[in-house]
């Protein structure tokens, strides 16, 4: 009874986390930036390593909800923006052309963009290297 247990066990174990791994890839594949606001993020490359993303920000665009992983930021322009806090006040946030900086995780979108000047950027998505 107990080796039957325990491959019933085993079995279960299975299924569920094939589905949150089938849930998980689901979702990112749903919030993915490039697929949802192809107009603001274009893949430029990818392979097994990265994904690199263009991403051009317009004043008065309001990107759908979507999700980046972490991340590295490379400013191909100038670029201010006003941020509004979930308090309500806002804040300038601004970049030079060049400025890189890494990102952590983040899902967000369903504001419009409030840009000074259209803002350009390089977006590296570092993949998980593969389990050995």
């Amino acid at each position: 009874m107990s080796h039957h247990r325990a491959i019933v066990v085993a079995a279960v174990f299975g299924m569920v986390t094939g589905c949150v791994v089938s849930m998980t890839f689901a979702q990112s594949i749903a919030l993915d930036p490039a697929r949802v606001a192809p107009h603001i993020f274009e893949i430029v490359l990818e392979n097994e390593k990265v994904r690199v993303l263009r991403v051009t920000d317009r004043n008065g665009e309001t990107q759908p909800l979507h999700s980046h992983p972490g991340r590295v930021i490379v400013h191909l322009s100038p670029c201010a923006w006003l941020v509004q806090e979930d308090d309500g006040s806002t804040r300038m946030e601004s970049h030079k052309f060049g400025d890189v900086y890494w990102a952590d995780p983040l899902t967000h979108g369903g504001r419009t963009s409030n840009v000074v000047e259209e803002c350009r950027s390089i977006e590296i998505e570092i993949k998980a290297p593969p389990a050995i």
